[in-house]
């Protein structure tokens, strides 16, 4: 071989390998994760969505990258977080923590695949065409979240009857605050008691929301199911501690912080079903043709610890209905 051609073979091979290295890396799929809640306290339902990736043979940082982009409870900035991701040219788009998320991202683009996590019908909310053939880029998970304030406020009459004032704790900037009041009130009216609405769409407002508490002698409190409540759980907890109220939240996360007690969705199994459609897509499926699944587990979490710290005793037949007891 003569020196020239070596040399040009050489610097082709040279040159060829970033070119190769690049096209590699671009070949590894970039999925978005889109929260209207925090990092930190997310961190379990992250586990459970990566969990769901590895089910489907994805594992971050080996053969798919996630973008994360939390709104920290601020609901007004998914719009741009959402715009954020399309920018990005992301693969996929897993948009949990509830109702704004969804619609978020189905704003921003009508082409890139979405996996949703949504407490309310998700025809309704104009995400998909029909539940077992969602039609356009959409599909995920529906859970009972807002719809299940009524039930939460009957657990509360169980263990506190003689309570005749319950208090609504409700974010205003979350769409479906004012149909979840609507429906407490008005079952709250057939068992003969009053509803306090309480308005916190921040920390300072949710100090401001329990010092309203005391004033109103409000007797136990019924916290709504919303993504900055989540986010702000341990302050939540502390709060209920310190104001000596019994408290119904919708997630075991508040029970296992502390609270009194929770009635609602595992999310954890959400997640990883989000996480198991999103690999199922990166495989080649269309959203469109992936059913919207529907959560049907609900459970009933009690802390009796938080219980006695309170003087409250639980009724036989409350603790029988229990999936779990935090003793």
């Amino acid at each position: 071989m003569r020196r020239r051609e070596f040399i040009t073979l050489i610097g082709g091979a040279a040159a060829a390998w970033p070119l190769a290295a690049w096209a590699q890396q671009q070949a590894v799929p970039l999925i978005g994760l889109l929260s209207s809640r925090s990092a930190v306290e997310s961190a379990d339902h992250v586990g459970a969505f990566r969990e769901g990736l590895s089910q489907a043979g994805y594992v971050e940082g080996q053969n798919v990258t996630i973008d994360y982009r939390w709104a920290d409870g601020r609901y007004d900035q998914l719009p741009i977080l959402a715009s954020e991701l399309v920018a990005r040219r992301v693969t996929a788009i897993a948009a949990v923590g509830g109702n704004v998320s969804g619609l978020a991202a189905k704003a921003a683009t009508g082409t890139i695949p979405i996996v949703f996590i949504v407490g309310d019908d998700p025809v309704s909310l104009g995400l998909v065409s029909s539940l077992n053939r969602p039609g356009g880029n959409a599909t995920g998970m529906s859970v009972f979240t807002t719809e299940l304030g009524t039930k939460r406020l009957e657990i509360l009459r169980e263990l506190a009857p003689n309570a005749s004032t319950v208090g609504l704790l409700i974010n205003p900037n979350y769409p479906a605050s004012s149909r979840e009041s609507e429906e407490v009130q008005t079952a709250a009216k057939g068992i003969r008691k009053k509803i306090v609405v309480l308005n916190a769409s921040n920390e300072r407002e949710i100090d401001a929301a329990f010092a309203a508490i005391a004033q109103q002698h409000v007797e136990a409190l019924l916290v709504s199911a919303d993504a900055l409540f989540v986010s702000r759980r341990d302050q939540l907890v502390a709060l209920a501690a310190r104001h000596s109220v019994p408290a119904i939240y919708d997630l075991r996360d508040f029970v296992a912080a502390g609270g009194l007690m929770s009635y609602g969705t595992s999310f954890l199994d959400a997640y990883r079903q989000v996480g198991t459609y999103i690999g199922r897509i990166l495989k080649g499926e269309k959203p469109s043709d992936l059913p919207v699944q529907r959560a049907v587990k609900i459970d009933l979490v009690i802390n009796l610890r938080t219980a006695k710290t309170l003087g409250l005793t639980f009724p036989i037949t409350l603790l029988g209905r229990a999936d779990e007891v935090i003793e």
